[in-house]
């Protein structure tokens, strides 16, 4: 929704304001000139970008228009989550959440969280620090180098879209160029013609640097800005994770290490004590 209301605006805002200035909104009609911008930058992203990329650029310029998943709703199902699961191997031991571990969706805990059993990277994230703990090889220090690692590798895979995205955007004020360098050689041709003529052919000409422009500062570098934040979120859901299990590992009890990962959420969706309690509390 936030992204179609933004469409928006930058629409009314633009062409709102060339209508009221006496423009005529037939003169920004030149399918031509968008053809050639918007082609040319299809064609650069298609050779720049390996197909994964391209995939997932796809799926996730559709995803802005709905909100983000992680929601305070999602953070309170994750630490209620955390908590069960903590809780289950201080009294039973870690060797009891074997079945939970190994076999999630049948899991009578993770089924009570249907939205985070749908992540399927979090819970695979989850199970396999689990697993490594139940195993019982790694000391703390060991295990979270590796979450780093992960955490990094999981980073960067997910900010790639946003930075192609971001390299269209770069590129599409430089095919606007292309576009009005193109119309200014074809005005060229008509350079006998009256100054009616003429002036239709230079002004086509010109649409296609404000084509450009605007495609890219209207629409794809905030576009890619948007995704970019989405990957920020995802970053520091797996953050909270690994806040959690990292403090059970140290030998916190279950309440002091969801609390530790509670305050890794950003202020504005962080459920307070009181909150976070009253859920865990509603779940048993």
């Amino acid at each position: 929704m936030k992204l179609i209301i933004g469409l928006i605006i930058v629409f009314g805002a633009v062409f709102g304001g060339f209508v009221l200035s006496q423009g005529q909104l037939l003169a920004l009609f030149q399918p031509f000139e968008l053809l050639i911008i918007g082609g040319g930058a299809l064609g650069a992203f298609v050779i720049a970008n390996p197909n994964k990329v391209i995939m997932k650029v796809l799926k996730g310029v559709p995803s802005l228009l709905g909100n983000s998943k992680y929601t305070k709703a999602m953070y309170m199902d994750l630490l209620t989550l955390m908590f069960k699961i903590f809780s289950k191997s201080r009294k039973e031991g870690l060797m009891a959440l074997e079945s939970d571990i190994d076999e999630p969706k049948q899991s009578e805990i993770f089924k009570q969280f249907p939205k985070i059993l749908a992540d399927h990277h979090a819970i695979d994230f989850i199970c396999d620090y689990l697993r490594l703990m139940v195993g019982g090889n790694m000391n703390a220090f060991e295990l979270e180098n590796l979450m780093d690692v992960e955490l990094q590798t999981h980073h960067h895979e997910v900010i790639v879209p946003s930075g192609a995205l971001q390299t269209v955007a770069d590129g599409l004020p430089g095919f606007g160029i292309v576009a009005a360098v193109m119309g200014v050689v074809i005005t060229m041709g008509y350079i006998s013609e009256p100054p009616e003529v003429l002036g239709h052919h230079i002004a086509a000409a010109l649409v296609g640097t404000f084509l450009g422009i605007l495609l890219a500062y209207g629409f794809a570098s905030p576009m890619a800005k948007a995704l970019e934040f989405r990957a920020e979120e995802e970053g520091k859901f797996f953050e909270c994770i690994k806040i959690c299990i990292m403090s059970t590992l140290n030998g916190y009890t279950p309440q002091i290490a969801v609390e530790f990962g509670r305050k890794t959420i950003y202020s504005h969706i962080r459920p307070s004590f009181a909150e976070l309690e009253t859920h865990i509390k509603g779940q048993k």
